[in-house]
């Protein structure tokens, strides 16, 4: 009889265990690196989710957990945390919240003390140490952590030990933010991709990102600062300097297309062509003179993107619409807010 209990008892928990698992979930599990953070890719392979792993690849991702590839780029990290936070939200997994919570711990950790992170933690070789905007990578990390502090977005299981020690960071990310906005003649403009992590001085970070002001970064920047509640004076005079950055340094008149090139490899080249009604920012300005320059793989400064090499122009985001939604629509309604 005792076995028979016993089979029904496995036969239930059976049944019940799909509901309690998300199958992606249960792959991040796999990848969380031990100090708490993911990578973006094992080797040179970027991590899909959507790929199914046989046991004997989790077995050996799992012995890999030491490595110290953990890293913010790419939306690494962050992704991760807030889809197990939405899973832990659905299935009520405890695994789901105790990966969230080693996370978010990895998070706090990586901080450097003047408020900024840095790409990969905690491994600084070569830029990976530098406090790094490029592609977002803090921001993401910033607006996490603000999710967490006001309670929301799945981060409401987490302690209220938590939340405070979010509400610290955050606010010590802004007081980095407010640090390194580039002041040009005594006024202030946009950010750089990278700064140095010991004197928060611009920096440059692979051979084609230069020191320079960089557009795109600078948006999710602007974005993240205006979600501030009872924004400061300073936060204010940031915002509203970047936008008027936005401002000047927009080309209208062209836009950035990919086109057909049978001499290219790849059969395709991209270049800038004229469109009465197009309005771009280039990705990167120089910090004094606020012209586009552009790099390949030489890190030559180019004054034209047609002036480096093609695999770059077809593989960089070298001109883009980026700051156009927050002029035209979210900053108007964040002034109504003030």
């Amino acid at each position: 009889m005792a076995v028979m209990l016993s089979s029904c008892a496995v036969a239930q928990n059976l049944n019940e265990r799909p509901s309690n698992l998300d199958s992606t979930a249960e792959k991040m599990l796999v990848y969380q690196r031990s100090v708490g953070g993911w990578p973006k890719a094992v080797g040179k392979v970027a991590i899909d989710y959507n790929r199914e792993l046989s046991t004997l690849q989790r077995l050996e991702i799992r012995a890999d957990s030491l490595h110290d590839d953990a890293t913010i780029d790419n939306k690494a990290t962050t992704r991760e945390l807030r889809y197990l936070a939405t899973a832990y939200t659905n299935t009520r997994n405890p695994r789901y919240l105790a990966a969230v919570k080693k996370g978010i711990a990895y998070l706090f950790k990586a901080q450097y003390e003047n408020g900024g992170w840095p790409q990969y933690f905690p491994d600084h070789h070569l830029y990976r140490g530098q406090v790094t905007y490029n592609d977002n990578a803090m921001v993401n990390v910033l607006n996490v952590l603000q999710d967490l502090a006001e309670g929301k977005e799945g981060f409401e299981a987490l302690s209220e030990e938590d939340r405070k020690r979010a509400l610290v960071a955050v606010d010590k990310g802004i007081s980095c933010i407010l640090k390194t906005q580039v002041v040009q003649d005594g006024k202030s403009t946009v950010w750089c991709a990278q700064y140095d992590q010991h004197t928060l001085k611009p920096a440059q970070a692979r051979a084609f990102e230069p020191v320079s002001l960089t557009a795109m970064e600078s948006v999710a920047i602007v974005e993240f600062l205006m979600r501030q509640k009872n924004p400061s004076t300073a936060i204010i005079s940031a915002v509203k300097s970047a936008i008027q950055w936005f401002g000047k340094a927009k080309i209208t008149g062209y836009d950035f297309v990919f086109i057909s090139d049978p001499k290219q490899v790849g059969g395709k080249d991209r270049v800038l062509k004229a469109d009465a009604l197009g309005v771009i920012w280039a990705r990167f300005y120089d910090l004094s003179t606020n012209t586009p320059i552009f790099m390949g793989r030489e890190s030559i400064p180019k004054k034209t993107v047609a002036e480096i090499e093609v695999e770059r122009r077809v593989g960089y985001a070298w001109y883009g619409k980026w700051p156009v939604n927050l002029i035209d629509k979210k900053y108007p309604k964040w002034l109504k807010t003030l």
